[in-house]
């Protein structure tokens, strides 16, 4: 096989190893054997540097050092969410949407407490990641972004629009943090005060080889641009989870009022738990899933809906 051909090959066969494991969780080869798949690219590719690619799957472990960060206009601003610890404001939210649009469907996530991030695919692949600086203006953290091994570089099938962008918050595991921080007192450094502070850190850093051993995570919740499959904020995530950009979007739920129990779900490693939420408290069976104690709300009618962050 000539060497451009086992690339490519090698590249699509390691690209479709990382989605069954990190958004699928059913691995298809043991990480022996994936990590030499991964070392003979790498050879390859060092051997070969006319056929490098920025979105090959070797470039997600990090090294190149970044003076600074661009700053880019955001394409579609990145507004900031309304928040509320009050079941009046929530019944007044909900009836904000429903005098203009009549009966609605609510979607329901956790919001996860980290760093907001908006990632750009062109035909398939990912071409930037920016955070959400000042809503109009954000840095391009696309070298570290790729490190990420929960966000797709390139994505499944062939249905996606030629340009749109996925919103999602980047955020620090618990037991990640907790590592880290006993890591920082060995060695005398001022530990993080918490996994918000600590994700948003690390996104920052110049060298995106630490920022891969970090091991930071992500989740993704609305699509946004042009030519979107669907109307509803809902569809669009269902389609995005078929491409594998949404790594650990479950089902929400659809909530059709806000009064009762509603329960809404999303994939979480190594075991999956339904939260539940009741009049914007969070709770889960037992265990905490996630940074905060929030949870978001969208109506259903346009592609990025309309959101309420609920504090509980």
């Amino acid at each position: 096989m000539a060497p451009k051909e086992r690339i490519e090959e090698l590249r699509e066969k390691l690209n479709e190893y990382n989605r069954l494991y990190y958004v699928e969780n059913t691995p298809a080869v043991s990480d022996r054997q994936f990590d030499e798949m991964l070392r003979e690219l790498q050879e390859l590719e060092q051997r070969y540097p006319e056929y490098y690619d920025v979105n090959s799957p070797t470039q997600r472990v990090g090294s190149d050092m970044t003076n600074r960060f661009e700053a880019v206009r955001h394409r579609y601003p990145m507004m900031s969410l309304a928040n509320t610890y009050s079941l009046e404001e929530l019944r007044e939210f909900y009836d904000r949407v429903t005098k203009e649009t009549g009966d609605t469907e609510f979607a329901c996530e956790l919001k996860f407490d980290g760093t907001a991030i908006s990632l750009t695919y062109e035909e398939g692949r990912l071409v930037r990641a920016v955070t959400r600086g000042d809503g109009t203006m954000g840095d391009d953290v696309t070298a570290n972004v790729r490190t990420i091994r929960s966000i797709p570089l390139v994505l499944s099938g062939d249905d996606w629009p030629r340009y749109f962008e996925m919103r999602g918050e980047i955020y620090m595991p618990r037991a990640v943090f907790a590592a880290l921080n006993r890591e920082k007192e060995e060695i005398g450094e001022q530990p993080f005060a918490n996994p918000r502070n600590a994700a948003a850190g690390t996104l920052k850093l110049q060298n995106s080889s630490v920022v891969a051993s970090r091991r930071l995570e992500c989740f993704l919740y609305a699509m946004a641009g042009e030519g979107l499959p669907y109307e509803s904020h809902w569809e669009n995530l269902n389609k995005a989870r078929e491409w594998g950009s949404v790594s650990y979007f479950g089902p929400h739920a659809a909530v059709p009022y806000l009064g009762g129990d509603y329960r809404f779900h999303r994939r979480c490693r190594p075991t999956a738990a339904e939260p539940a939420v009741r009049y914007g408290r969070c709770g889960s069976q037992g265990r905490p899933l996630r940074p905060a104690a929030s949870s978001r709300l969208y109506s259903q009618g346009t592609p990025m809906g309309r959101s309420l962050q609920v504090q509980g």
